[in-house]
């Protein structure tokens, strides 16, 4: 008898931009799955942007509309991943300190 495996859902990625002197929330720069998930991805990868493996949360991103700010019950979890990145520049900028991030 052979089983079958369960399907591997899509990959998916969001990017965000929040530029906190000119906006209220982080708004919703790209969204794909597969191969735009991947390029996505990749271009994160290639500007040294942090990347957060938050599966919960890019489902959520994933409904919003490109362009659209966050909707406020996001605020907390999005401001985990602005933590994350805050925490990563800063790793960043000074490479002989360690950091707990």
């Amino acid at each position: 008898m052979l089983r079958r495996r369960p399907p591997t859902p899509r990959q998916l990625a969001v990017a965000l931009r929040y530029d906190q002197d000119r906006e209220a929330a982080p708004r919703v720069l790209a969204k794909g799955q597969g191969a735009v998930a991947q390029k996505i991805l990749s271009l994160a990868k290639e500007k040294g942007i942090p990347i957060r493996d938050d599966p919960e949360l890019v489902q959520s991103l994933a409904q919003l509309d490109l362009g659209q700010l966050i909707p406020a019950e996001l605020y907390p979890a999005v401001a985990e991943v602005l933590a994350y990145v805050y925490r990563m520049n800063q790793r960043a900028a000074a490479p002989g300190k360690k950091s707990r991030a």
